[in-house]
């Protein structure tokens, strides 16, 4: 048996914002509108007007900092103190998480989300990724409700800065590399399958039309590339996550990238890429031969990805075997994959990074 999550509905084209309000009348005219300064900007003045024109009241909500169990519990007690039945999250992952972290606390609510960026699969997951205050990874928490609708307006997402939709990409890509040998050490699980499939896909699209998409954000285009991108970062990142049965299969990559969000040298780094660069580490961990995958290399090189970690020379060769030591990966999800991990390995990955910011030969 395998479950399905999904969002009731996605939907996906230029200036949509300016649908907004017909889009959320039939589920209610009085709302909790949860975003970020960034991101409220980012979709205005369209989105309010297209919200005043459907006769929509709306409590307009701020979420400044990260996704953190405090944060989350304040929108849920807001909500239950407004008596709020609608919410309309418009943002980025911080934002998008929290409100489906409320949304799955409290059965009675509607969610619609409205993704600012394309740079994590967050608006569509059956995740939330919860922090601490300082950006430090806490957990990844399962979701048994995830939003009623799911928009994403491509003129929005071409306007905003390409880091991000560079760093979406990866941490796409990220699902058939983590994916992947899952199936090879355990054939004819249909879940597993239907991940793999997912992700392939995915990575196809970006080998086709990454290039051409990042340009055309560059120029704030919407485009054909542009949109297919988008919705292989957001819908088949977001589905291969969303096919689940009894077996646990947590992404190695995601595991080492949940260790490096409490390195302070690395919170200027978006959540692709330390996840991109966790796919390098893990690849040169499966790899025998300790060189990386070439075709894995050279997507990373393509969308930017950081190859080798800021540390100071000095004191750097401890401070990766704590890290290595740090990184723990579900014992009982170990011996379903077709390679060993350890401390050393670890290690040894880590510090071959170190050669101006490329793999050692």
């Amino acid at each position: 048996m395998f479950t399905l999550k999904s969002p009731g509905a996605y939907l996906q084209r230029p200036g949509l914002r300016a649908e907004v309000g017909a889009i959320v009348a039939p589920f209610g005219h009085r709302i909790h509108l949860f975003t970020s300064p960034q991101a409220w900007k980012a979709v205005n003045p369209a989105l309010s007007e297209s919200l005043e024109r459907a006769g929509i009241r709306w409590q307009l909500d701020f979420l400044t900092g990260e996704c953190t169990d405090a944060a989350i519990e304040k929108l849920r007690s807001d909500l239950v103190a407004q008596n709020t039945k609608v919410v309309l999250a418009v943002g980025g992952g911080r934002v998008l998480d929290c409100a489906k972290a409320v949304n799955d606390a409290l059965p009675d609510l509607t969610l619609i989300n409205f993704a600012t960026l394309a740079a994590t699969c967050a608006a569509w997951s059956p995740l939330a990724i919860i922090y601490n205050e300082q950006g430090g990874h806490l957990r990844s928490q399962p979701l048994n409700r995830l939003p009623e609708r799911v928009l994403v307006d491509s003129e929005v997402i071409a306007r905003s800065d390409v880091r991000y939709l560079k760093s979406g990409i990866v941490d796409a890509l990220a699902k058939w590399y983590e994916f992947e040998p899952y199936q090879r050490q355990n054939p004819d699980r249909l879940a597993l399958d239907l991940k793999v499939a997912a992700a392939r896909q995915a990575v196809d699209i970006f080998e086709k039309w990454g290039e051409q998409a990042v340009e055309d954000n560059l120029h704030q285009q919407v485009t054909p590339a542009l949109e297919k991108v988008i919705e292989a970062s957001i819908v088949l990142a977001g589905l291969a996550n969303s096919f689940q049965d009894r077996l646990s299969t947590p992404g190695f990559a995601h595991v080492i990238h949940d260790r490096l969000t409490h390195q302070p040298e690395l919170h200027h780094w978006l959540h692709g890429e330390k996840v991109g660069f966790s796919l390098l580490v893990q690849s040169l961990v499966e790899q025998e031969s300790g060189q990386p995958d070439t075709t894995l290399l050279r997507l990373l090189q393509r969308f930017d990805t950081p190859l080798s970690l800021p540390f100071a020379h000095p004191g750097r060769q401890e401070k990766v075997r704590m890290l290595a030591e740090e990184i723990r990966f579900p014992p009982d999800s170990l011996q379903h994959l077709p390679f060993t991990i350890t401390a050393a390995k670890l290690e040894k990955a880590l510090l071959s990074t170190f050669k101006e910011g490329e793999v050692a030969a």
